[in-house]
């Protein structure tokens, strides 16, 4: 298994949040809300990793690993500083 970055952030152009995955091209999801975006892209990782496998590309290793200036925001409402986040 796999274990992709995530980025999650709103975009006003769409209306909603976009979650994607760097390492996956073309791979990424919009929802109303940051959790709906990260449902939303589960479900696209499983169909492009199901549509690489069929169609014989090979599946990139995950090497985006972006490096954190500030907080970390978590999807539960609680920053990792103990603080509550505006979601």
């Amino acid at each position: 298994m796999h274990n992709y970055n995530i980025n999650i952030f709103y975009s006003e152009e769409d209306g909603g949040y976009i979650a994607d995955i760097p390492d996956l091209k073309f791979c990424s999801a919009f929802g109303e809300t940051p959790e709906k975006a990260l449902y939303e892209r589960v479900i696209a990782k499983q169909l492009w990793l199901e549509e690489a496998k069929e169609s014989g590309m090979k599946i990139p290793e995950a090497k985006y690993k972006p490096m954190s200036k500030g907080k970390i925001i978590c999807l539960n409402g609680v920053s990792s500083s103990g603080k509550s986040t505006p979601f």
